[in-house]
């Protein structure tokens, strides 16, 4: 049983709407983010990346930046940039990218629902990364950034949240970065309840992206918790801010490979080493794949269509049978030596936001071989969280990106 709850969020005022909300912290070094925010003083990177506020060179980690985001988000409040719900309100937060549209619900989850395996992941975390979300909720007071969240449709739900945007005027409507961005407030108590009832009855929530921000979310949580011993478990700080989407309205983009050479082979010998696993057919044009256990390969300019030979196949394995893994057990690990895809250096790895012609154009400039994927499922996803199981690194790219700055939780 999932615990979900509405909660006072600090959103932009009306007529900052499309000024306030930013990409998240994670999709953009310091440099872009400062050229990001030009023009702008109300960017909502002023206080995910506050470095770009400090001079040139100041350490990212540094107590300074942390210091400096909090200054900037009391800043956006005081002065009513940023102004705060009267009532616990849940939000519907729709996203149209084109055509396609993901509407989820923004509420507040359980720390305890996240230690207890209600919410359930598929990603290891990172302590360095985990440090620094740490630092900057506990100092900001604050999830600035919501976490990425999935369950298997509840129809009840649904229906409540098409009611509620057939017969209320939303209160944002504009577009980031070629993405239409609709918010409704719920602030009636009856739907409240409905919602948070219904969400009761869900057997698990999946962490379909923010791991490190939502490990670090409940970290300072229990941070907040040894600081209070007698807390009562109701306090802001044992939840941290979400969006939760059903999973029929998801779609998991292609995660593509780009490889810097051959491992000292010949083009020959490599496409032979290849053909003990994979089936090559040379085409005539850029080849994404339409289906499972397919891969497009890009060498020298040409592009083949591998197929997976059938006994490198185990569909009873969750894991291994994804695509992903399949690729790197049978030809990035054993041909290319590539065992560790989030270490080697001579790896990289490209969204599908981004094309084919973006493998092309890196074939061109830094490497030698590229590969493009059949996208990860939703059902995969669950079902390797459902197993306690870990996806394979870069396993999955989701778009578009929940924007950071449209609702803010506080821990207190």
């Amino acid at each position: 049983m999932a615990l979900y709850r509405a909660f006072k969020a600090f959103r932009p005022e009306k007529s900052k709407q499309a000024l306030i909300p930013a990409l998240p912290y994670d999709v953009m070094n310091s440099d872009e983010a400062r050229e990001m925010v030009k023009g702008n003083p109300y960017s909502f990177l002023h206080i995910d990346k506050a470095e770009i506020d400090l001079p040139n060179g100041t350490d990212i980690y540094s107590d300074e930046v942390y210091k400096k985001a909090k200054e900037n988000l009391d800043n956006l409040e005081k002065t009513g940039a940023l102004i705060q719900d009267k009532k616990p309100c849940f939000y519907i937060y729709r996203q149209i990218m084109n055509g396609r549209s993901q509407t989820g619900i923004v509420g507040c989850a359980s720390i305890d629902d996240y230690m207890n395996n209600v919410i359930k992941k598929h990603e290891h975390t990172l302590a360095i990364k985990e440090q620094d979300r740490i630092r900057h909720v506990d100092t900001c007071n604050a999830n600035t950034g919501p976490i990425f969240l999935t369950y298997r449709k509840n129809d009840v739900i649904s229906n409540a949240v098409n009611d509620w945007v057939n017969s209320h005027e939303a209160v944002y409507d504009f577009v980031a970065d070629g993405v239409t961005q609709t918010v409704w407030a719920i602030d009636d108590d009856d739907i409240i309840n409905t919602v948070s009832n219904e969400f009761a009855k869900i057997d698990a929530l999946y962490i379909a992206d923010g791991h490190h921000r939502c490990a670090s979310a409940v970290k300072v949580g229990q941070k907040r918790r040894e600081e209070k011993p007698d807390y009562t478990g109701d306090e802001e700080f044992n939840f941290f801010l979400s969006v939760a989407f059903p999973d029929d309205e998801l779609e998991i983009m292609d995660y593509n490979r780009v490889v810097k050479d051959l491992n000292g082979m010949s083009r020959e010998q490599f496409l032979d080493a290849v053909s003990n696993s994979f089936e090559a057919e040379k085409v005539d044009t850029q080849y994404k794949p339409t289906k499972r256990h397919t891969f497009g390969m890009l060498i020298e300019n040409d592009w083949y269509k591998l197929t997976a030979k059938d006994s490198i196949i185990d569909e009873s394995d969750p894991v291994k049978r994804l695509d992903v893994s399949i690729l790197q057990d049978n030809l990035l690990s054993t041909i290319l030596d590539i065992d560790d895809p989030k270490t080697n250096d001579r790896i990289d790895f490209i969204g599908g936001i981004r094309g084919l012609d973006e493998l092309e154009r890196r074939c061109k400039d830094d490497m030698k071989l590229a590969f493009a994927m059949y996208p990860t499922s939703i059902d995969d996803l669950m079902s390797i969280a459902d197993a306690n199981l870990i996806m394979p690194p870069k396993s999955t790219w989701f778009e578009p990106k929940l924007l950071s700055g449209i609702f803010i939780h506080h821990l207190s």
